[in-house]
């Protein structure tokens, strides 16, 4: 008998269960106050490389919110990503109070690590008001009880994915997807511009609409920029692809859940000179419209 019979062997490292998983998402999202109009944003924990772009736009947001009136409301965001965030350092945000009026409110962030700013972004609040009212219809689409998650999709594709790449796909996250259309990014064949994914925070993040429309924000930047590469039979995952968010912007029509399911229909009018432009309509499970997106991103392969 060799002793390799009683090698012991690592414990499994329990998975986070989804109410776990939804408060470390308020914590990250959540700013600390350095000073008067200056902010550090959490880090994410285990979190490797890149940050990723939608917490770095919901960190910004809530630290403009911090300078604003309870009564006005974010309406629209507008942000320019210039280097990427790296997961080593905390991110340090600087709010400029460019104009309040009798309605509106202008906030401008800067986001830096190092040093160097890594993110600019606009943001403008107002106080809620009656008006003119109409929107699109939501598409007709399979309810997301009838859908397969994104982790499962990937568990399917397991033998012909890098193993760190599978974990890193189906590696336990604060949001749940559901895509209406299943699109290999594997192998991805040419397809039409359009997606429809169910998601939502799959536990309680709390009553505070502040958090919810931040939250909002964090997972306005999933699944926006791949729409653009459809047409073309490629993904991120495609080798020499050179992919990257340039500017996101979300206006917030209606107050939102975000530990509810909710629709993100997205589509792509134009790519061309190494870019691809996005645009994204987010409705509630009533077909109400909450939010759009829009969003322009590198698409390039490399030579």
């Amino acid at each position: 008998m060799d002793g390799s019979e009683h090698a012991e062997t690592a414990p499994k490292r329990r998975r986070p269960t989804p109410q776990e998983l939804a408060t470390g998402l308020v914590h990250l999202l959540d700013v600390e106050e350095l000073d008067v109009d200056l902010y550090r944003g959490a880090r994410n924990p285990g979190g490797k490389g890149r940050v990723f772009g939608g917490q770095v736009i919901a960190q910004a947001l809530q630290a403009a919110v911090r300078s604003v009136e309870p009564d006005r409301i974010a309406h629209s965001l507008h942000a320019y990503f210039m280097r990427p965030g790296d997961e080593d350092f905390p991110i340090i945000y600087r709010v400029e109070r460019d104009y309040d009026g009798g309605s509106f409110s202008n906030r401008r962030v800067i986001a830096m690590q190092r040093g160097k700013p890594i993110l600019n972004m606009t943001c403008s609040f107002h106080r809620q008001e009656k008006g003119l009212e109409h929107q699109f219809k939501m598409p007709d689409v399979v309810g997301p009880e009838d859908l397969r998650t994104e982790a499962e999709i990937f568990a399917e594709l397991k033998g012909q994915i890098d193993e760190r790449l599978y974990k890193f796909l189906t590696r336990s996250r604060p949001l749940e997807l559901r895509p209406v259309e299943v699109w290999n990014p594997i192998d991805p064949t040419p397809r039409d511009p359009v997606r429809n994914i169910w998601f939502r925070v799959g536990g309680d993040i709390g009553d505070d609409k502040l958090m919810h429309r931040a939250a909002l924000a964090f997972a306005s930047d999933m699944a926006l920029l791949s729409t653009c590469m459809q047409p073309h039979g490629v993904s991120w995952m495609t080798r020499k692809m050179q992919s990257a968010s340039l500017d996101h912007a979300v206006w917030f029509h209606d107050d939102v859940r975000m530990d509810e399911w909710l629709l993100y229909s997205t589509d792509s009018p134009w790519s061309g000179d190494g870019r691809g432009y996005n645009r994204g309509s987010i409705f509630n499970r009533e077909g109400k419209l909450v939010a759009s997106t829009a969003q322009e991103g590198l698409i390039r392969i490399k030579d």
